[in-house]
């Protein structure tokens, strides 16, 4: 398929060659559908070029000199030579379109993605030596990487992904330049930022781009809840690190993504994992006898991570599950040894709704104790509680929990027509069901008519 596609462009008088990240990800044994190149043609060309050869053709990128098509199973990016950069004080790359390949991926944010092949005759070209750099797991740009960076500062955040999804280690001067230029990443759109954070998250190694974001301060401007973590430890070491603990639950919610029956890494879930506990800075509280608080960091959380999140232009459904997640990650500490009543484990299965087997998961990873009795004791525990809402989910068919009667019926019963009432006859019922059961249409019926009269 690329040497019909280069043979195609080079018949019409154009240079072309895959570039970039799937140069890369061949030498590192990596596959992927999704293809990218550079070539000599201008986009109207390209767009020629595809036509009758490609199934299908979009021109969303042409503003900036991409083409994108599908043949076949693959997914194909096609951009025009070019140089591209951010004025100090804007958002959007400025594009120039380049004439040769080498000035194209001198552009390019880091060595190991400006090599390419060039087609059909599959001449390799490295001019930085990025295959020495994919050799040593080294992340190096091009030229100095405060040029880079200030020629597109969302780099350092790509620095970091590629970090966490490669296992590489940032040069030195990488580093020093991002810790340099940190604030810069505010001039871009919160939109990239978003996308970034998310590859990173779902990468196979967050932590280590993480711990980069955080120790350059790139995280003070991207997502400061995460270095405000580091609380100080006071001179008797009365808590632990909550930065530490946050990264280990991370990495044991990654351990058991495959409970929630995931294909692909699960941003929601590692996402809460790793934000679940940002209410503590601004919850602790230190009181008599060496003990410190954290009471209602859930709640704090929870409106801390939704903020956030809003920021950072996540969608809606996003926000509000993490929200969520975040909120309810305390409720299973109050079950104890079992003393939850079947009322309280309905309302637990009601209150998580379709994340209940995130939540379980997120509360089997938060316990990070090393104290081996106690973490045994926590995991049978929740243990037993997941047998029980099987038990109910069996008997009551929890996942659809609903009143015994619904809003017709209630207002046939009452002569009433729909408005307030309704809804507060609806909410009666449905805590009758949560702390009684199932109890049939007769019961139920008996018991809206006993508390209708009752009212004033």
């Amino acid at each position: 398929m690329v040497d019909e596609l280069g043979s195609r462009f080079a018949a019409a008088g154009h240079e072309i060659a895959l570039v970039g990240g799937p140069v890369r990800d061949i030498l590192l044994g990596r596959g992927s559908k999704d293809l990218d190149f550079a070539s000599s043609a201008r986009p109207d060309a390209v767009e020629r070029l595809l036509a009758g050869w490609a199934d299908h053709v979009w021109d969303i990128g042409k503003a900036f000199g991409t083409i994108g098509c599908r043949k076949g199973d693959w997914i194909l990016e096609i951009t025009t030579y070019r140089s591209e950069s951010y004025d100090p004080t804007s958002r959007k790359p400025e594009v120039a379109y380049g004439d040769n390949l080498q000035g194209d991926l001198a552009r390019r944010d880091f060595a190991m993605n400006a090599m390419a092949v060039l087609l059909p005759s599959h001449e390799f070209v490295d001019p930085y030596g990025g295959i020495e750099d994919v050799a040593n797991k080294v992340i190096r740009t091009p030229g100095s990487p405060e040029d880079s960076f200030s020629d597109d500062p969302l780099r350092m955040m790509r620095a970091a992904r590629f970090a966490a999804q490669l296992g590489f280690t940032p040069d030195p001067g990488v580093v020093a330049a991002m810790t340099a230029m940190a604030e810069r990443i505010t001039i871009v759109s919160a939109e990239r930022v978003r996308d970034e954070l998310i590859k990173l998250v779902c990468a196979p190694y967050p932590r280590i781009g993480l711990d980069l974001l955080v120790s350059t301060g790139l995280a003070d401007h991207v997502l400061p809840e995460l270095p405000a973590l580091r609380l100080e430890l006071d001179e008797h070491h009365r808590h632990k690190d909550v930065y530490e603990h946050s990264l280990i639950v991370l990495e044991q919610a990654i351990d058991l993504e495959s409970r929630i029956g995931a294909e692909e890494p699960d941003f929601v879930l590692r996402f809460a994992a790793l934000i679940h506990d940002i209410g503590k800075p601004k919850t602790r509280r230190f009181e008599g006898a060496g003990k410190v608080t954290f009471h209602h960091h859930d709640v704090v959380g929870a409106k801390l991570a939704k903020k956030r999140m809003k920021a950072l232009r996540f969608s809606n459904e996003q926000i509000d599950q993490v929200g969520k997640l975040v909120e309810l990650h305390l409720r299973f500490h109050g079950y104890g040894t079992g003393e939850w009543t079947d009322s309280a484990v309905r309302r637990y299965v009601r209150d998580a709704g379709d994340l209940l087997s995130r939540l379980h998961v997120l509360t089997r990873a938060d316990c990070t104790t090393r104290n081996r009795r106690k973490a045994e004791a926590l995991r049978s525990a929740y243990d037993d509680l997941e047998k029980r809402i099987e038990q109910l989910q069996e008997q009551e068919e929890l996942d659809s929990l609903r009143p015994d009667l619904d809003g017709n019926q209630i207002m046939e019963l009452l002569a009433i027509g729909p408005g307030r009432d309704v809804g507060e006859a609806y909410k009666f019922l449905m805590e009758l069901r949560m702390d009684e059961g199932p109890l049939g249409e007769d019961a139920a019926k008996e018991k809206l008519l006993a508390w209708w009269s009752s009212r004033p």
